[in-house]
């Protein structure tokens, strides 16, 4: 179930156009009493549906210009602990479980190459890793985004992926 509203999203969006407006600014933007934009913000400070600021700064600009995801076989035994170990990793941005092939998948940044090798080398001897596949991020294709989403929420996205349909051939009839 959405912690998220159609008001919620409004306001949202106003913030991420404009991320430092003030509780005033913000209400003037979607048409609301100051009370309820505030309201609304502390609500999600109380219940941390923000993320942390720390996602908006670019490893590159923090000389990590390299993305690479890892695939990770785990010993199934010995999971917590791996995580645990990973977590100890400062190029690990981000791990999470998943199904198929692997166990885990981990976004990693580095320096460059000969960094990234030193990185999967620290997972690969992680003990209870049995395996890894490392794949370089080669272009960012679509970077991460919810701006659709919170426009499809709050209404004011004007195309809806569902109602896009492929075109429909006819048969020719000559």
């Amino acid at each position: 179930m959405a912690r998220l509203d159609r008001t919620d999203a409004r306001i949202l969006r106003a913030l991420c156009e404009f991320p430092r407006a003030t509780g005033v600014q913000l209400a003037g933007l979607v048409g609301m009493a100051r009370n309820t934009v505030q309201t609304r913000l502390g609500r999600w400070d109380a219940e941390e549906l923000l993320g942390p600021f720390d996602r908006r700064v670019e490893p590159r600009d923090l000389g990590f210009p390299l993305r690479a995801y890892i695939a990770v076989v785990v010993d199934q035994h010995r999971l917590e602990e791996v995580v645990e170990s990973l977590d100890d990793i400062p190029e690990v941005l981000e791990a999470v479980g998943i199904s198929g092939i692997a166990d885990l998948q981990l976004l990693v940044v580095a320096a460059d190459a000969d960094d990234l090798y030193r990185i999967a080398g620290y997972v690969l001897g992680v003990p209870g890793v049995e395996r890894t596949t490392v794949s370089v991020v080669m272009h960012e294709a679509i970077p991460y985004r919810t701006l659709p989403l919170i426009d499809r929420l709050a209404g004011t996205r004007s195309r809806d992926p569902e109602s896009v349909r492929p075109h429909e051939s006819t048969p020719d009839s000559s």
